[in-house]
């Protein structure tokens, strides 16, 4: 079985059957659908309502059993609270954020996403360069989300493996293991999703350093693709898939890895 960690819902008609007959091809059996952005993502600054985007994430999610529902929260809404259980009353499986015009240790982030923990529902960062309509990368660099090891009971995901600052997020992963053995982690468990960010000719190189240089990492690998719902293409997903056998290949990792880093982690990220 293969999972997708991250795919994005754009505003537009909901084509559920028509994005798994595409994922089909691919090979992939599922995975975690983000909803569409908030407002502050356009540049118009308005968009679909909060209620609005969580009714359309469900649309999209439908009774499938392997598809599990995000739901893009921007912790700076007045109302973001009350987002956070309006969300899970609704049944989302995670949430998604993206720190486009804050840092996500700011007082106000760190409040909402401690809420998040407190429910026990997983969150996914966008990390790393944010290719947006403003200069907000800055915001998404790894040492950022270093003071996220100590929030009590968190599970969360750096996507992108921090591309371009690889190296940081492998060393932000590294002072998690290292509280994590001590007992100092807070209950706190960090993961990283693989999904591109890392350009074809970078991408031997980042997977090569994640898994020999902290040990066995095998538990806290994601796959992902930064697919689109509303036209999810199969031949660049399957493209993802082949280019990553092949580095496990020359790798030596054995069918077990594989299956936690395609669909076992994956699911112990979503506490199931």
């Amino acid at each position: 079985m293969i999972l997708d960690t991250h795919i994005h819902i754009r505003e537009g008609e909901v084509k559920r059957d028509e994005m798994l007959k595409n994922m089909k091809k691919a090979g992939i059996d599922g995975g975690c659908l983000f909803s569409i952005h908030p407002a502050s993502f356009r540049k118009d600054g308005e968009g679909m309502c909060a209620e609005a985007r969580l009714e359309n994430l469900f649309k999209w999610v439908g009774n499938e059993p392997t598809l599990f529902p995000f739901f893009f929260i921007d912790p700076l809404e007045e109302d973001a609270l009350e987002q956070v259980k309006m969300a899970v009353d609704a049944g989302v499986a995670g949430f998604k954020i993206i720190c486009n015009r804050h840092y996500p240790c700011d007082e106000r982030p760190m409040e909402v996403i401690k809420a998040i923990a407190e429910t026990g529902k997983p969150i996914l960062f966008h990390s790393g360069i944010l290719y947006s309509n403003s200069a907000s990368s800055i915001y998404n660099r790894p040492v950022y989300f270093e003071p996220l090891l100590f929030v009590k009971n968190l599970r969360f995901a750096m996507a992108h493996v921090s591309w371009p600052w690889c190296d940081e997020c492998i060393a932000v992963h590294g002072h998690f293991r290292s509280l994590r053995r001590r007992g100092q982690n807070n209950g706190s468990e960090m993961f990283l999703d693989f999904t591109p960010g890392t350009p074809p000719v970078y991408r031997k190189e980042v997977i090569t350093k994640v898994m020999t240089s902290l040990g066995d990492v095998s538990d806290n690998i994601l796959f992902g693709v930064d697919a689109t719902a509303n036209d999810y293409n199969s031949e660049y997903a399957a493209a993802i898939i082949a280019r990553d056998n092949d580095i496990f290949a020359s790798l030596c990792v054995g069918e077990d890895v594989k299956e936690k880093y395609y669909h076992r982690n994956l699911m112990r990220f979503l506490g199931k």
